[in-house]
């Protein structure tokens, strides 16, 4: 079938905007955690959570059609997940869901149509809005092991850190949260931490602007279930049964 082999063009995406945090000693200013203790409590939080809510939003991919503009992704230790991603230049959309080492994956018409320009609409007209199903045995589901790893994301949580010590901004409120920014460069890259005034500490947003760079990482729900529900068989087709379908048609 065309564009079969292109049915996990989501490849490792989760991990594009992983905040990179500071692991660095710090005191007290006074007035509370300073900006680097603020940073370090949040980096510890998000490696002991049993799972997370991640949601990127990269202005920078806006007219680049192959790379995620958007992406909400829930995930937990076990590698469970449900997700979604928009790409950029019309390259369309993708939902996903992963329990266990089965995965269900959907894509709009023009995603498929952007993996595949020779054979997207056939694929899409066979799908006709329908799940394909699978398990991470098959070389076509391979890839969701990595981007519904939580433990490998925590594990690249400290990989870089900010070029020189940060500072604390005024306290604020996101979405009715009250929260502290910690401001700093990244890779030369500005970057604002907002983080929850208090304990414990939690990392709500991370804003990265300049050098082509320009993304919002918001994180939310940390230590909730990902949600278990998957699609109905009548939603979704298995990828065995493809071939048999296209050669039906």
């Amino acid at each position: 079938m065309a564009g079969r082999s292109r049915i996990c063009a989501v490849a490792s995406a989760a991990l594009l905007f992983s905040p990179a945090l500071t692991t660095a000693a710090a005191a007290d200013d006074g007035d509370g955690p300073d900006a680097q203790a603020l940073a370090e409590e949040a980096q510890r939080n998000a490696e002991d959570a049993d799972s997370l809510r991640l949601e990127l939003e990269d202005r920078a991919a806006a007219d680049k059609r192959s790379e995620p503009k958007s992406m909400d992704l829930t995930l937990d230790r076990q590698g469970n997940c449900v997700g979604a991603l928009a790409f950029g230049a019309d390259g369309g959309t993708s939902e996903f869901v992963k329990q266990g080492d089965e995965v269900w994956m959907k894509g709009d018409r023009a995603y498929w149509k952007a993996q595949d320009p020779d054979g997207g609409t056939e694929t899409a007209d066979l799908l006709q809005d329908r799940y394909v199903h699978g398990t991470t045995d098959e070389k076509e589901f391979k890839d969701f092991e990595d981007v519904c790893d939580l433990r490998a994301f925590q594990k690249d949580l400290a990989v870089d850190s900010f070029d020189r010590t940060p500072t604390k901004g005024e306290a604020t409120t996101l979405d009715d949260v009250a929260v502290i920014p910690v401001r700093g460069e990244m890779d030369g890259v500005a970057t604002t931490l907002y983080i929850t005034s208090d304990a414990p500490h939690l990392l709500v947003e991370s804003v990265q602007k300049g050098d082509g760079t320009d993304e919002t990482s918001t994180f939310s729900d940390y230590d909730e279930p990902v949600p278990s529900a998957t699609p109905a068989p009548d939603q979704s087709v298995d990828l065995s049964d493809l071939d048999r379908e296209s050669e039906n048609r």
